[in-house]
Order: structure tokens, then sequence, then C-alpha cells
């Protein structure tokens, strides 16, 4: 009857296969050879009639071949009716952007016109069996239908609206990936970025861009970024991953002896402002950082030292291929899901898929509030079979939270190679 084909993980569905064209061609094929036979069972019928019977019981005869016709007929009718009910409501079930009920009177017209569906010019591709594209978009987008009605509320080819805070909202409620709009974003100055490698260290001025970059020194926004926006020479973050304060603060240098000259792309996930990619471009490694503008413009500051921030949550599937990244960097942004265990396995199994075999991942820092809590890291890492390479459990007060030590795990593990 045919297949779906899915892009599952991300909650988007891209490509529809042929099910729907080629199961109601079976129906209706069904249909035509039962109707072609009924139509020759009363034909025979009526003609032996006629020539055995009085006029009379041809007339009955055949009323009662007409009437069976027509119940059969009615029959099959129903059945395809209610077969491809049935299909759309799959349909409607497995692609969840179909749930949006786009005959509200509060839909943007330009959401409707960006989840229409579009026919392959020239039909079937022979390659993949696609017959037309399907617009990508989260699956909860769905729940948050009013939100992105507003988010798609703007001028057609005019300015877009400055609402990514919008935007980021629905991206923590799971719309993501956000649908695509046709409007230009705003453009910010390059004038006064600094060329690499100076804009690495160098402090950004406010005249280049709509952030008060200067507004954000001292702050404390996260564990992870603790006056991030600093890189003042001396400052905290300018001496992070070169100075060690505790055991558990490793150097960068040491990990990278740890790959045996073999890391050259990495992956830093809830980067802060950066700082990480920054070290790593001094010696020639290509990181790309995952963040969101929490609180504070991170993919722009990051982006004006001149490194490479990626905007996506961690309930995304990383849009990566798999086995792509030589290191993997990771502290506190790695505690997901709220205590729950299944969401840090989802995450971990992903970080395992996008991490070759005989990489780094490098454990930074990681936040124990709980004798639980990091129990459940530990056995959830020894599932994977991961070579401890360095291994370090000790106390770093907790800066952003209660101001009291508590227990951090710093680790490198080594990804094995697996058979099979």
């Amino acid at each position: 009857m045919g297949s779906v084909s899915l892009k599952i993980g991300d909650g988007t569905a891209r490509f529809k296969r042929a099910s729907l064209c080629s199961s109601a061609v079976n129906i209706l094929m069904i249909f035509c050879v039962i109707t072609t036979n009924l139509f020759a069972l009363y034909a025979f019928t009526s003609s032996s009639s006629s020539s055995k019977n009085h006029n009379t019981d041809y007339n009955v005869i055949h009323n009662k071949n007409i009437s069976l016709v027509s119940e059969q007929v009615s029959l099959i009718l129903r059945e395809i009716d209610l077969s491809q009910k049935k299909l759309a409501q799959m349909e409607k079930q497995l692609l969840g952007y179909e749930r949006f009920d786009l005959s509200r009177p509060n839909i943007a017209n330009e959401l409707k016109i960006f989840l229409q569906r579009h026919q392959l010019p020239l039909g079937k591709d022979s390659r993949t069996g696609v017959t037309e594209m399907v617009a990508s978009v989260g699956h909860s987008c769905e729940k948050n239908s009013d939100l992105v009605s507003q988010f798609m509320n703007y001028k057609l080819s005019g300015t877009c609206p400055d609402d990514w805070s919008l935007a980021q909202k629905l991206i923590l409620k799971g719309c993501e990936p956000l649908p695509r709009r046709r409007c230009f974003s705003k453009t910010v100055s390059k004038l006064g970025f600094f060329p690499l490698p100076v804009s690495l260290w160098k402090p950004l001025g406010n005249g280049n861009n709509t952030f008060n970059w200067s507004g954000l020194k001292g702050k404390k926004l996260s564990r992870d970024c603790v006056n991030c926006f600093d890189l003042v020479n001396g400052g905290i973050e300018n001496q992070r991953f070169l100075k060690g304060k505790s055991k558990n603060d490793f150097l960068i240098d040491d990990v990278l002896g740890l790959g045996n000259g073999g890391i050259r792309v990495g992956f830093d996930i809830g980067g802060g402002s950066g700082s990480f990619a920054a070290r790593m471009f001094d010696r020639n490694v290509t990181v790309i950082t995952n963040t969101l503008n929490v609180d504070a413009p991170f993919s722009e500051f990051i982006a004006a030292r001149g490194l490479f921030p990626i905007y996506l949550s961690l309930d995304h599937r990383f849009p990566f291929y798999d086995n792509v990244f030589d290191l993997i960097h990771a502290s506190s942004a790695l505690d997901v899901g709220g205590g729950k265990a299944e969401k840090l396995e989802f995450l971990m199994f992903d970080i395992d898929r996008v991490l070759r075999a005989g990489g780094l991942f490098w454990l930074d820092n990681f936040f124990c509030d709980s004798e639980e809590k990091k129990q459940t890291l530990t056995r959830l890492i020894e599932r994977f079979g991961y070579k401890k390479l360095k291994w370090v459990v000790g106390e770093k007060v907790d800066s952003f939270g209660s101001g009291k030590p508590v227990v951090v795990l710093s680790a490198v593990l080594q990804k094995p190679v697996r058979s099979g």
C-alpha cells in the first residue's frame, strides 16, 4: 500500500512518498473490477431470464438485479470513503504540521502559504520515490499555533519584526524548526569589528550592534557564564582553559594531547560566549558553538568574535551527520530534562552519534547537585563503553546558584570502535 518516509527526531516531516496516491489507485482498481463483474452477472442473468420466463418474471428479476448492483456499489463507495478518511487520519498523526487548522480566521496567510504542498514538476522522483515537497516545521508548533501565527504575521518583502524573543519562546516550547519567512532580517553594521585573530579577545564596542556589550560585564547568567562577556586580559574568561583553579579544571593543551594530534573539528554544547571555540581556534581546531540567547545575545557575541554559533535547543536533534566530530565539549548545559533520565539519555545518544570512533568527549565541571544525579550520569556513561582517559570528582563553589560548594564531575572519555 506504500509507505511514508519521515525524518524523525527533530519533530519534522520533509517528504511524503506516494502512499496515499498508490492506495487510492488500488482502491479504484478494486472498485472497477467488482463493478465490472457485477454488471456482467447482471447481463447474464437478465438474458437468461428473458428466454425462459414470462415478462412478469423477467421484470421481477430485473428489478432485483438492479437493487443488488446498487447495494454493492453503495457498499464499495462507503468502503472507499472510509478508507480515505482513515488514510488521511493516519497521515495527520504522522505529520504533525497537518494538525494546523488552517481554516481558523486568526491563522496568518503567510503560514498557510508556507504549509502548502508543492508537487515535483516531473512527477515521482525515481531515486527517492518522493512526489511532492512538504514544509519542515516542528510538530509542537501546532500546540502553539497562535504564537506561530503571530510569528508569521509580517509585511511581505519588508523588514522582519524585532521578535527574536518570540522566536526563542517558540523554540523552547518545542516548535523547532520554525517556519521560514519572506521578510528581511534587520541588518547590523560590521563597522568596528576586528579581524581574526584580534577579534577573538578584543573587547567589542557598542557602535556596531544593537546590544550593549559593556552592560553584560560582571553578569552571572548561568553556571557556564559567570562574567563570560568580560574578555579583558586578566579576567576570569580570558584565563579559562589555560589556568585551572581546581583539579576539575582541565587545561586545553592537556586534553588535546590525549587526542594524539587527531583533533580537527569540535562541537561545544552550551558554549556561553564562545571562549572554548576561541582557544581552539588558536590551536587550529574548528569548533561550532551551540547556544541560545537566554538572557543575553550569545549568538551575536560569538559571531562578532569571528566564531561559528549554531542557534538551537538541546531538544533538537543535532543537524550533523554521524561520526563527524573529533571532540565534543559540554558542561552544565548537559543537565536537561528536569531530572528525568530519559531526556539525558536521548541527548547522550545523539552526542555519541555525531562523535567519531576514537573521538573525545570532554565533560567539563558538570554540577552534581545530588548523589542520585551523579550516579545516573555515571551509569549512563558506563553503558556507552567509553574509555576513561581522565575522571575527577571534586567540589566547586556554585557562583551562579547557592554560592556553596557543590560536587562536580570532570572527565575526558574516548569513544570506542563498535562492531556491528
